[in-house]
């Protein structure tokens, strides 16, 4: 059973920076899709170099971004369970309370954006209970499990394949929503079907046992203070860069043919790693990195309150409902979309962040969190 080491657990700038990094990915590659919408109409204005744009997006951001706050989010588990154990209180149900918030909030964000992670968030997250309770060799064990993705390797060797007629039938209903029909059209179809879509789509893309192996991920690296500047983590985070690295070098020149299912995801997760360890050596060893990504950190740490906002604005940018923009702009324009919208939600944040030290969403849901529930067991005063 794992027992906290007593040791302080400081805020982690670069942990917001990724955050950061994270949330203004996931915009930009919202906008290259046209926030869920693939339209067989003309579009007006494209240019020459939408396919190259669109190709550099999904490589960088497509899959990686959600796996990145995944992992942050783990991270964020274990140094709240862990300062309640330093405090000798028991975190798991205020934890338990904690993640039916996050699926109430998930459900205002698919009001908006069938795309919506966070209840799903919510769902997984609640597995991460059971396993903060084991020691780190074991939990190490189901990491390395889950990374060699089993669901799709027992597909390849069995040759079972899974049914994903009804994620298309749902996909194609909800799109159609997008295109003509009205708001509350959409939101009702959104709350009807969004939590089911995004889990049918987490198994057919592989992301499934992905997102669940890098909550436990990041719970375990909190465990082993990999984000913090001490003893040896530093040339430990480059030799993960440089392993990851020369995985995505020698599988972007592998055809997958066949083990496509199965490799593609696994692709996915060495870009993660890569991007993660590249940003987290270089905030480490240049001072000039710092510098610059730390503006990112106040984006970083409004993620909740940025995706939500993505979702309500997005959706009223490219949706039939709003300005239609799904049939005006090519990839490259919507990209340029996205970027006003994160400069537009950057600017909102640092005048917000003067005058409070919580976004409006991330503050609300730490006083939901610690609501004085007395019938709960060692945790009626406890707070981060």
């Amino acid at each position: 059973m794992y027992i906290t080491r007593n040791i302080p657990n400081t805020r982690i700038d670069v942990a917001d920076a990724l955050r950061g990094i994270a949330v203004a990915g996931i915009i930009l590659f919202h906008s290259v899709e046209h926030f869920d919408i693939f339209t067989q109409e003309p579009i007006v204005h494209t240019l020459p170099c939408d396919e190259q744009v669109g190709n550099v997006m999904a490589w960088l951001f497509s899959g990686k971004m959600y796996g990145v706050f995944a992992m942050l989010f783990g991270l964020s588990f274990f140094i709240m369970n862990d300062n309640q154990q330093q405090k000798h209180r028991n975190f798991s149900c205020r934890f338990a309370w904690r993640m039916c918030l996050l699926f109430l909030f998930g459900l205002v964000n698919v009001a908006f954006y069938d795309g919506d992670i966070l209840m799903l968030y919510a769902v997984y997250g609640l597995l991460l209970i059971p396993v903060s309770y084991l020691p780190s060799k074991a939990v190490w064990c189901i990491i390395m499990l889950l990374a060699i993705q089993p669901v799709e390797l027992f597909c390849l060797v069995s040759g079972t394949e899974i049914d994903h007629t009804r994620l298309f039938e749902i996909y194609q209903q909800t799109i159609s929503l997008h295109e003509v029909g009205t708001f509350m059209e959409n939101t009702v179809n959104n709350l009807l079907y969004g939590f089911e879509l995004n889990l049918r789509f987490n198994v057919y893309s592989g992301r499934l046992t992905q997102l669940l192996c890098l909550f436990i991920l990041g719970m375990q690296l909190g465990r082993h203070r990999f984000f913090y500047n001490e003893g040896r983590n530093i040339q430990l985070w480059h030799v993960i860069l440089g392993i990851s690295t020369l995985g995505v070098i020698v599988l972007s020149f592998v055809d997958f043919g066949q083990l496509t299912n199965w490799l593609n995801p696994i692709y996915n997760l060495l870009i993660l790693m890569m991007i993660t360890s590249a940003v987290v050596s270089a905030w480490y060893a240049f001072q000039g990195v710092r510098d610059t990504l730390i503006h990112l950190c106040f984006f970083g740490r409004m993620s909740l309150t940025n995706y939500l906002l993505q979702s309500v604005v997005g959706s009223f940018i490219f949706c039939g409902y709003g300005l239609a923009c799904y049939r005006l702009v090519g990839i490259t324009y919507a990209v340029l979309i996205g970027l006003v919208m994160i400069i537009v939600f950057y600017v909102f944040g640092r005048y917000w962040f003067k005058n409070h030290t919580r976004g409006p969403l991330e503050g609300l849901w730490r006083k939901l969190t610690w609501l004085n529930l007395p019938k709960w067991p060692n945790s009626k005063h406890g707070k981060v």
